[in-house]
């Protein structure tokens, strides 16, 4: 049950890949300025926006033509990059494809312009919107590649990108730093410096590609191409041929995995959340616009070329299989949405906070798409296929409301860290008497990530708790506890940034609002969060028609249904908020005199603030297990060198010394003792063996 795609337009390769090329040719401008010594800033800024306005237009332009004619657009079908491979310069426009690209393009538009005043005067501002040209293009590269090389190579872009811009300033000084200076756990230092997060970053998110590209090499050796439509349509094939071999749900883990440490699930989540040494606009591109949301786009792309496959196969071992894929991929993230959510209640670094929610919703648009696949795969018929679609439009719609609304909260956290001069909310408070317009956008985007109506964030988020309950009951209440849980870390987030005195004493003097182009950006995003959800009923018929138009789905209807458990969870999250204000504001708790006086109130914090001990864990088995892995090879490379330039040397040299003893000379006596002792080898083989190499001589012997 393949979409169908009668009404393919094709285009030409140019101008129309102008959809990802234009950031990078914006990127080659700026490089070439930088050479010729360009020094003016504002250059470097505006030809970035530049770049990426021309990228959203097309998008836009290209999202239409899909959106609103019920066309799939195919530029540069016929494009040839590596013949052998059949792989091409092709980009795909299908519903997914429309709204990925809409949403990386104009939020990372909003997040460019934020820049050019947010980065002024920064000693590497060239290099910045360089960087962020790059990782823009790779981004929409990654959406709109019709070949899993291209998306690769994407895919890798925004991990070299994420690199430099979170190493950006590289100097390392303390002002730039995740975590609190000194703070050790199991002898694992929970601080990190610029250039330390920025390797974190690319070494966690390679560990994953590894599977990424294990994946690649099966599905070509399997199903002979490397185009993701033909993928999609051959799906049966290569699903039936996996589950033969008895390996489906492992390969299918293994094709993720790049999926799962691009979007930071467990174990994978440790390079995000110290992702944040970065310029806060950077923060704001990984977490809303680009890198983390590839692993969900893939997740969300292969979902539904799965279960149709699946479906088309009909054998219990490929529907078995790859249920305990969607099941373990669902245990994974929802894992992810509550253990990180936990960790976000305690955090006391404002950008951590956002780190830690971000990670927790990556899960939510995960288990959405895996929910779905449950679903289908244990049906498998009547309905099967619709619901998985649901499951992927509730996951997109998820990832498109998140996408807006925490842009929304990493910018306007950029001008109140800037404003306090820390990273800190012990430092922070009482803000929103000088910053009426920020406080206003960090409640509108921060009661979105909460879930509260009439948001957008609550209509995507019930969404989600609802497939997520059809699949599992279980993995539902975690979901609708996670909900509780978010409410309370952003109403405290916002409550103690915003409208309480600081624990410590912080900056108080020339405390304003935010200059007119940080400001724009940030108030845009939160009131468009706030417009979504007023406009609920279009924008999940918006979404029910794209994903419906996507590759592998025969349809997707999202209407959002009030039922007890919306009740239930809406009542959970009002009664969450409440209780944190009351706690704050009416009867002053002081938190941090419970965590000094009590000591189970101590081990409970402590464990939490240091993230579970998983950074701890990972260093200790990675960085001792693989130190004591380098030893032991390292001891096994000098007994070896030991063997052949010792021993052997030695041993050879005994020998010679004992044949001189015994004779010394006659090369042809030596050459006849050579002849005899083959034609005894070859008398006591041929007597060993003569039942199996007589009968052979015989044959060829006539």
């Amino acid at each position: 049950m393949v979409a169908v795609e009668s009404s393919v337009i094709n285009l030409p390769l140019m101008p129309w890949s102008l959809v990802w090329m234009a950031p990078y040719l914006a990127a080659v401008v700026i490089a070439v300025g930088w050479l010729l010594g360009v020094r003016r800033e504002s250059f470097y800024g505006w030809v970035s926006v530049a770049g990426i306005l021309v990228s959203a237009l097309f998008s836009t332009y290209l999202a239409k033509l899909v959106l609103v004619d019920g066309k799939t657009v195919h530029v540069g079908a016929d494009s040839v990059w590596i013949p052998h491979l059949g792989v091409g310069w092709g980009s795909y426009f299908d519903g997914l494809s429309a709204i990925m690209s809409l949403v990386v393009s104009w939020i990372s538009l909003l997040i460019a312009v934020y820049s050019i005043k947010y980065m002024e005067g920064d000693w590497g501002y060239g290099r910045y919107f360089f960087m962020i040209s790059f990782f823009v293009g790779s981004m929409m590269l990654l959406v709109v590649a019709d070949n899993l090389v291209l998306m690769f190579v994407g895919w890798e872009g925004t991990g070299i990108a994420s690199y430099a811009l979170i190493g950006h300033w590289y100097t390392d000084e303390e002002d730039y730093w995740v975590g609190r200076p000194g703070r050790r756990v199991l002898g694992t230092p929970m601080f990190f410096e610029p250039s330390h997060s920025a390797v974190r970053a690319i070494l966690f998110t390679r560990v994953g590609d590894i599977g990424f590209l294990i994946g690649i090499a099966a599905l070509y050796i399997t199903a002979g191409t490397l185009s993701i439509p033909e993928l999609a349509s051959t799906a049966h094939v290569w699903l039936a041929e996996f589950a033969g071999q008895g390996v489906l749900p492992l390969l299918l883990l293994v094709f993720t995995l790049g999926a799962l440490a691009k979007s930071a699930q467990i174990p994978f989540h440790e390079w995000l959340v110290t992702a944040m040494t970065g310029p806060t606009p950077v923060s704001a591109l990984i977490h809303a616009a680009t890198m983390v949301k590839a692993g969900v786009y893939f997740v969300l792309r292969f979902t539904p070329i799965i279960v149709t496959g699946a479906l088309a196969v009909g054998a219990p071992e490929v529907l078995g299989g790859v249920n305990s894929y969607f099941t373990l991929l669902a245990w994974i993230a929802v894992l992810t949405a509550l253990l990180l959510s936990l960790m976000a209640l305690v955090s006391d670094e404002l950008k951590l906070i956002l780190a830690f929610s971000t990670a927790s919703q990556l899960g939510y648009m995960i288990l959405a798409a895996a929910a779905g696949g449950i679903v289908a795969s244990a049906l498998a018929g009547g309905s099967a296929a619709e619901l998985a679609g649901e499951g992927v439009a509730a996951g997109l719609g998820h990832l498109v409301s998140h996408a807006v609304f925490k842009a929304a909260l990493f910018l306007a956290a950029g001008w109140v860290i800037h404003a306090a001069h820390s990273r800190f909310i012990d430092h922070m408070g009482g803000f929103a008497r000088y910053m009426r317009l920020t406080a206003l956008a960090f409640w509108l985007s921060g009661l979105s990530l909460a879930g509260v109506p009439p948001l957008s964030g609550f209509f995507t988020k019930e969404e989600v708790v609802a497939v997520a309950y059809k699949a599992e009951p279980f993995i539902g209440g975690l979901a609708a506890l996670t909900a509780l849980l978010t409410a309370a870390y952003t109403a405290r987030m916002i409550i103690r940034v915003f409208h309480l005195p600081p624990y410590e004493k912080g900056v108080e003097e020339h405390l304003h609002e935010a200059p007119p182009l940080m400001l724009v950006p940030y108030t845009i995003l939160a009131f468009a969060s706030l417009v979504l959800g007023l406009w609920f009923t279009g924008f999940f018929d918006t979404l029910s028609k794209a994903v419906t138009l996507s590759l592998a789905v025969e349809e997707a209807l999202v209407k959002f249904k009030v039922t007890s458990l919306t009740y239930s969870v809406v009542a959970g999250v009002l009664a969450s908020i409440a209780l944190v204000a009351g706690l704050y504001m009416v009867l002053r708790v002081d938190f941090r005199r419970i965590i000094r006086e009590y000591s189970i109130a101590s081990a409970i914090h402590g464990f939490l603030y240091d993230r579970m001990y998983f950074n701890a864990i990972v260093y200790i088995v990675v960085l001792g297990g693989g130190g004591a892995l380098v030893a032991a090879l390292q001891e096994l490379d000098l007994g070896i060198d030991l063997l052949y330039h010792s021993i052997l040397v030695a041993a050879g040299g005994g020998l010679a010394f004992l044949a001189r003893k015994i004779y010394r000379g006659r090369t042809d006596y030596i050459i006849a003792l050579y002849i005899v002792s083959l034609a005894f080898a070859a008398l006591a083989a041929y007597a060993a063996f003569e039942d199996k190499i007589g009968p052979l001589l015989r044959i060829l012997g006539g």
